[in-house]
C-alpha cells in the first residue's frame, strides 16, 4: 500500500527531476496530457498551469494515491499503465518514477508511440540507483539468516531493473522518434536522524514493508539504520548527502512511413 504522506516527505527533491523532465517537452499547445503514474497529484497539478487549454488526464495503480490526487482536484484514475491507450486527442504522454515498477516497460514505450499519432510527446524518467548503498543495503540485510525466510523469493530490483539512457534512445529512434536522452546524479542535502531511511520508506521499502508484520517491520529498520548510516554519514552540519541517479527520456513521433 502507498501512504502519500510518506511519499511526499521529500517532495521538494521528488518534484525536481520531473520539472527537468518536462522542461524538454517542446509541446505549445497541445490537446490532451496524460500523467501515468500520477501518485499524490501534486506534480500533475503543475501541467495545467503550463497547458491551461488542454485536457488532463492522470492515472496511477494505488487507490490511496488516486485518493490524495483527487482531493487536490486532479481527475485521476486507478489504472495499470499496461492497460492504458492513448485517446486520438493525446499529444503528450509523461511517466515520472513509475515505470521502473513495470518489467515490460522498453517494450511498453515502443507500444505507445506506435499508437501516437506524428508530433506527439512521450517523456519518461527512471531511477537508476537500484545499486546504490541504500539498495544494498536492503537487499544484504534480507538474505541474512535471521530474514531469508521471512523474504524468501522477494522480487530485490536490481540495475537491469532499468536500462542506460542511449539503450532507451536507441529503440525509440528505431520506432522513428526524433530522442532526446540523458541521466543525472542528484546530490540531495537530507536533513533528520535518518533521513535515507524514511526517503527509501517511501519507496524501495514499500514491498518489503508488506512481507512483514509490525514487529518484524520495527526489527527490520532497527537493523538497516546502522548499515544505511554507515554508507550515507551525516555531516557535522547535520546534513546528510544522498546521491541518486536517474535516467531521462524525452521522444516525439515522427511521420510514420
Amino acid at each position: 500500500m502507498w501512504n502519500p504522506e510518506v511519499y511526499l516527505t521529500y517532495a521538494d527533491h521528488r518534484g525536481r527531476p520531473f520539472y527537468d523532465l518536462v522542461s524538454r517537452i517542446g509541446a505549445r499547445t497541445p490537446r490532451r496530457v496524460v500523467d501515468l503514474g500520477c501518485g499524490p497529484g501534486n506534480l500533475t497539478q503543475t501541467l495545467g498551469t503550463r497547458w491551461p487549454d488542454a485536457t488532463i488526464e492522470a492515472w496511477d495503480s494505488s487507490p490511496e494515491m488516486v485518493a490524495a490526487a483527487r482531493e487536490r482536484g486532479v481527475a485521476a484514475e486507478v489504472g495499470d499503465v499496461r492497460a492504458w491507450s492513448p485517446a486520438p486527442d493525446t499529444d503528450v504522454v509523461i511517466s515520472n518514477a513509475t515505470l521502473q515498477w513495470v518489467p515490460e516497460h522498453p517494450e511498453l514505450i515502443v507500444q505507445w508511440v506506435s499508437q501516437l499519432s506524428p508530433g506527439a510527446w512521450l517523456a519518461f524518467q527512471v531511477p537508476g540507483n537500484f545499486d546504490a548503498p541504500s539498495h544494498r543495503a536492503v537487499r544484504d540485510l534480507a538474505a541474512r539468516p535471521q530474514w531469508a525466510d521471512l523474504l524468501r523469493d522477494f522480487p530485490f530490483r536490481t540495475s537491469e531493473v532499468t536500462a542506460a539512457p542511449q539503450t532507451y534512445a536507441g529503440s525509440l529512434r528505431d520506432a522513428g522518434c526524433v530522442t532526446d536522452a540523458w541521466e543525472t546524479t542528484y546530490v540531495h542535502e537530507l536533513t533528520g536522524a535518518h533521513p535515507v531511511l524514511d526517503w527509501i520508506e517511501g519507496t524501495a521499502l514499500r514491498p518489503v514493508r508488506s512481507r512483514l508484520d509490525d514487529a518484524h517491520w520495527e526489527k527490520f529498520r532497527a537493523e538497516l539504520i546502522p548499515m544505511l548510516t554507515a554508507a550515507y554519514p551525516q555531516r557535522s552540519d547535520g546534513t546528510t548527502f544522498f546521491p541518486f541517479r536517474r535516467i531521462f527520456v524525452v521522444a516525439q513521433v515522427g511521420q510514420r512511413r
